[in-house]
Formats: structure tokens, sequence, C-alpha cells
């Protein structure tokens, strides 16, 4: 496999850290992104990256943390978009507020930062995408309204810029976790009045009867971000033990 300059958002805890990982000992060089930085810089001493601070819902940052990671690593060649943020609510009990920061993390997040990493991969004619959305986005899921419509919308943005980039030689695909067993899931479900109940309902949906764990997710996206993978574009790959299956 060629090493290869990697740049992951959310990369300082939960699945954006086991994909640091994995990338990392596929031999790739890869910038911690995360907007707590100091988890960031923790991810990146474990794998010899390094960590920068990138706050996906300002502009600035995606693009001080795309200049400041290609500086210090080289082009960035491999992109992946895994920051995320939800919290379990009724449709009727969300606002204009939540339903807001639900969209500039996990829609307009994954935009922005595409948008400022394309350029350089266009010039280099070669780059790969790897969006992270979620099974929610592909089927929907109770109390998660504005998530699920969200990560539908990075799945349909994937398969878009899969065809406008395909003859520069840019793949674009999107990797949808099922319930995963993440400090995020934790924060979620501790916010419900039964999160023990809550749990036992994700597990007991996944035919394999557990969550997915970080590590399950990392391979998939080390794959498709491998040069192994260049015939394959515009695709959506769940990891969630079988929930979803089409």
């Amino acid at each position: 496999m060629t090493a290869r300059t990697a740049l992951v958002t959310g990369g300082g805890g939960g699945i954006g850290a086991a994909i640091c990982r994995g990338l990392a000992d596929a031999g790739h060089r890869v910038a911690v992104a995360d907007v707590a930085v100091e988890r960031a810089r923790e991810v990146a001493v474990d794998i010899d990256g390094v960590a920068v601070e990138l706050d996906v819902t300002d502009p600035a940052s995606v693009t001080a943390a795309v200049a400041g990671a290609a500086e210090a690593l080289g082009p960035i060649e491999i992109c992946v978009s895994c920051a995320g943020w939800d919290e379990l609510r009724p449709f009727l009990d969300t606002d204009e507020a939540f339903q807001a920061k639900i969209i500039e993390i996990n829609l307009a997040g994954p935009v922005r930062v595409t948008r400022a990493v394309l350029p350089a991969m266009v010039e280099r004619s070669f780059g790969r995408i790897v969006n992270i959305g979620s099974d929610a986005g592909r089927v929907g899921s109770s109390l998660e309204s504005v998530y699920s419509g969200a990560k539908g919308g990075v799945i349909a943005f994937t398969k878009t810029i899969a065809r406008e980039f395909a003859r520069h030689g840019i793949t674009a695909n999107t990797v949808c976790p099922g319930p995963t067993d993440t400090p995020l899931l934790d924060a979620i479900t501790e916010a419900s009045a039964d999160a023990e109940r809550v749990i036992a309902g994700m597990t007991k949906a996944v035919p394999m009867r557990r969550l997915g764990q970080p590590d399950d997710v990392a391979p998939a996206v080390v794959f498709l971000a491998s040069d192994a993978a260049g015939f394959i574009t515009g695709q959506t790959l769940s990891v969630s033990g079988g929930l979803t299956m089409a």
C-alpha cells in the first residue's frame, strides 16, 4: 500500500480515533483533527501523527486545519469526515437551535471539509474521500429525525462528489456505522430517562446481538482509502452487524 497523508475529523475519540489508528497501522501519515485538540494530541502521540484543531462548524478553522496538516505532513490525499454529534429527542421537542447544530456538525461539516481538500486532490489526480454516515441516514431512526436527515444528506452528497470527481482519480464513499459503543453513544443514552432500555433495544435490533465497536468500523475505512479500492466510488457501506441489509 502506498503511504499517503490522511486527515481524520473527529479523530480524538471513538470511531475517529480507531480510524486514525487503522490508517497509521496501514502506513499512512495521519493528521488527527478534532475540536477537542488535547484529545487529538493524545491520539497523535500514540500513532506518531500530528494533531490539528478543527471545528467543522467554522469555515476559517477548517481552512486553517487543512493547511496546517498539509504543511506538516504533505498534501492531503485521504480525507475522512467522522466528526458528529446527536441527542435523542422526539421531533416535536426539537427547535431551530438544536436542528441547526445537528445540521452544521453532521452535514455542513463534511461539506466544508470536502470542499477544502478537493482542490489539492484534483491537482494531484488522486484522492480518497470517506465520509462517515450512519444507518440512521439509510433507514431513519426514532428520536433522531434531524440527525437521520443530515446523515442521509451526507450519503447523497458523497455520491454526487463521486460522480463529479471520478475523472480526476478521486473516489468518494460513505461508511455507515450502526449503533456503536462510543463516548457519544454513552452521552446520548445517558440523557435518556431509561438508558439501559435504550441500549437493550439497540442491541436487540442488531442480528449479531451486540453493539458495534470502533475497531469494527475502521477496517472498512482503511480499505476504501487504499489503492486497492480505486474502482469503488459512490458506494454506501453499512458496518452494523446486519442492522441494514440494503
